[in-house]
């Protein structure tokens, strides 16, 4: 009977072994799969695009924008008051010398030049009796039968209908002149370029209301500030570009720099000349006036988009081993989109180029290439 109970024992001791050996067998497994669950989790880093910056040699030079305009461009106005009736032109119309491009209502200037025209016979009526009674008080005093005082007065009163009649005549061609002045005509063969008065509009003598540019060179108008002036006078070359004409690039030369500033913008107005322009060219096109002077310095051109403001000093990130660094830099001219780096970088830096503002300093980043 002990013996029974002794291998009793002896069993439960087994097994209470052999469970908590399986159970820490067990536990083992679950801490390294666990631990191993852990440590295999890839870090999650943003990605970035970063774009390689080469030098470029480049020179300090400045860019005006302005419009295509006339040599001569004729500002008409009506020289009479009216209320305009007919409008003949649109903006673009080509007109030639003589052509009527608006009306003004004449019937108050007509009933005038009528009025006038009455003045006119009456004068040249009391003319003619003053000539009349002239020559029969001639005959009288030469036959003695009147005294020289009578017929000087005859004589005064044929002087004073003869000056009645120029008066009226001039009066007559005044009113004609001003039923004349309710056309108004291009004085020059040239192009319609603004127009700022509509039929049904009183307006005012001397008002313009029709600009025409007239046929001849070509030119464009820019407005530079007071502290490039000199340095545009001295400009041995300027370039023109334009919008609508890509491809193509002109010579032109400063004709003229206005003598005031504006008094809104307080810049000054300047004419570049066009040199040799092709028919292309139309009036009225958008073009750019590019100014190149300075030595020859190294810069970087790099995407506005790279550009990160902290305060009054931009700066770029640059990319060293996937670990971003704030760097600042000294800008220069914006270009079409870019804006040029004199300092801050160097030849083969890694910068990102877009989403700046949500990177952080020492922040680890995965990149998708070295260009845009």
């Amino acid at each position: 009977m002990f013996n029974m109970r002794l291998n009793l024992s002896r069993k439960k001791r087994y097994y209470a072994l052999a469970a908590l050996a399986v159970g820490c067998l067990l536990a083992g497994v679950m801490a390294k799969t666990h631990f191993a669950k852990t440590t295999s989790k890839p870090e999650n880093l943003p990605v970035v695009r970063t774009q390689v910056v080469q030098p470029v040699t480049a020179r300090q030079g400045y860019s005006y924008a302005g419009e295509v305009r006339g040599l001569l461009e004729s500002q008409l106005a009506f020289q009479v008051t009216g209320k305009i009736i007919k409008r003949n032109v649109q903006l673009g119309s080509v007109v030639n010398a003589g052509d009527v491009l608006m009306q003004i209502d004449a019937k108050d200037i007509q009933q005038t030049v009528s009025s006038n025209s009455a003045q006119v016979y009456s004068a040249q009526s009391q003319l003619r009796l003053a000539e009349s009674n002239l020559s029969r008080y001639r005959e009288l005093l030469d036959s003695g039968a009147i005294s020289r005082a009578q017929y000087d007065q005859y004589v005064n009163a044929y002087d004073a209908a003869a000056a009645a009649v120029q008066q009226a005549g001039a009066q007559y061609t005044q009113g004609a002149n001003q039923l004349d002045y309710t056309l108004l005509k291009a004085d020059q063969a040239g192009v319609v370029s603004a127009i700022t008065a509509e039929a049904g509009q009183v307006v005012s003598a001397s008002q313009t209301v029709v600009t025409v540019i007239q046929d001849g060179e070509q030119e464009i108008e820019i407005n530079v500030p007071e502290n490039r002036l000199e340095e545009l006078k001295a400009a041995e070359q300027l370039h023109i570009t334009f919008w609508a004409l890509p491809n193509m690039t002109l010579d032109g030369k400063v004709r003229e720099i206005a003598p005031m500033a504006d008094p809104t913008t307080r810049t000054f107005k300047v004419r570049v000349s066009l040199l040799n322009p092709p028919p292309t060219v139309k009036l009225g096109m958008t073009a750019t006036v590019s100014l190149a002077g300075g030595a020859a310095h190294t810069a970087f051109s790099i995407p506005l988009s790279a550009l990160y403001q902290t305060g009054d000093t931009p700066a770029v990130w640059v990319v060293n081993d996937n670990i971003l660094t704030l760097r600042p830099i000294q800008t220069g001219p914006f270009g079409n989109g870019t804006i040029q780096v004199l300092a801050g970088l160097q030849s083969g830096d890694l910068i990102v180029s877009a989403g700046v503002h949500k990177l952080k300093e020492g922040q680890r980043v995965k990149t998708t290439g070295d260009a845009l």
